[in-house]
């Protein structure tokens, strides 16, 4: 640890470059895949903005378990059906996944194809799922 604190010491150029480099790097990701929304904010978008849930968990975990009325869309497959999703373009559109991890790069893949309201689900379905907000069991994916 000592040897760290020396290092920045001596080196304040070089270490300042690097968390400049890494702050823009966070940031550049976080603005990619649209912003964050905690379950409470999704649920007024539902209500009051008229906002699309798009589940983007493989099937199986889907089934297991699903944001009411969210449309089951795999991370994977995203980009090929854009077009089957074009019709949302004027409405919010939230991403959710398990974690938070995959709907970022599902999010700058619509933001590519024009969608301009675009958010993340904070903490995906397993967030969701710790606020205690209800699930649908079953493969009823919609659209």
């Amino acid at each position: 640890m000592e040897q760290l604190f020396e290092f920045i010491g001596n080196h304040p150029i070089l270490v300042g470059a690097f968390v400049l480099v890494f702050a823009l790097f966070v940031r550049n990701e976080v603005a990619r895949g649209g912003r964050s929304v905690t379950p409470q904010e999704l649920v007024n978008m539902v209500n009051h903005d008229k906002a699309v849930v798009i589940d983007v968990r493989d099937p199986a975990e889907y089934s297991q378990g699903h944001i009411v009325d969210a449309i089951n869309v795999p991370h994977g497959a995203i980009a090929g059906r854009v077009s089957e999703l074009a019709k949302y373009k004027d409405k919010p559109v939230v991403l959710a996944c398990k974690m938070g991890q995959h709907a970022g790069a599902a999010g700058t893949v619509l933001r590519k194809a024009g969608f301009e309201n675009v958010s993340r689900l904070k903490g995906g379905v397993t967030e969701w799922r710790n606020q205690n907000m209800p699930v649908v069991k079953g493969r009823r994916a919609k659209g």
